[in-house]
């Protein structure tokens, strides 16, 4: 099946501000409590990365992370804003890589790859019941 909506070079950018759920202090002491959170950065280029991909596919077919590899290079703090670029680098057919950058109001925070997958729907959600079923 042909995907024409994914195309090599498009880029999508969302924002938030860092508020106390996406912090540190959801998962370390408190010394650093008030800082962004490694999980919630990659949370927030998964869902630039899904939002990007998935509203191009037809009926029927999503996306799902194949792998990720993600710095954290600078702290962030609580009430800063945060800026997500995800970008399509390549696309064989079925397989999209993704480069994605995250930026407070002081620069560059975190950069990384991402692939996604492109699958049936239907056929994933049969996959995920005799996965159950085996259990």
């Amino acid at each position: 099946m042909k995907f024409p909506g994914i195309i090599v070079g498009d880029t999508l950018t969302i924002q938030k501000t860092v508020s106390e759920a996406d912090t540190s202090g959801n998962f370390l002491p408190a010394d650093v409590e008030d800082l962004f959170s490694t999980p919630a950065l990659v949370a927030m280029m998964m869902e630039a990365s899904v939002k990007l991909v998935d509203e191009r596919l037809p009926e029927g077919f999503i996306s799902v992370g194949k792998s990720a590899e993600v710095t954290h290079d600078y702290p962030t703090v609580l009430g800063a804003n945060i800026t997500v670029k995800v970008e399509i680098r390549s696309f064989d057919g079925y397989h999209i890589e993704l480069k994605m950058t995250a930026r407070d109001e002081s620069g560059v925070i975190g950069r990384g790859s991402h692939t996604r997958s492109i699958v049936n729907k239907r056929w994933m959600q049969m996959k995920v019941q005799k996965r159950i079923s085996s259990l």
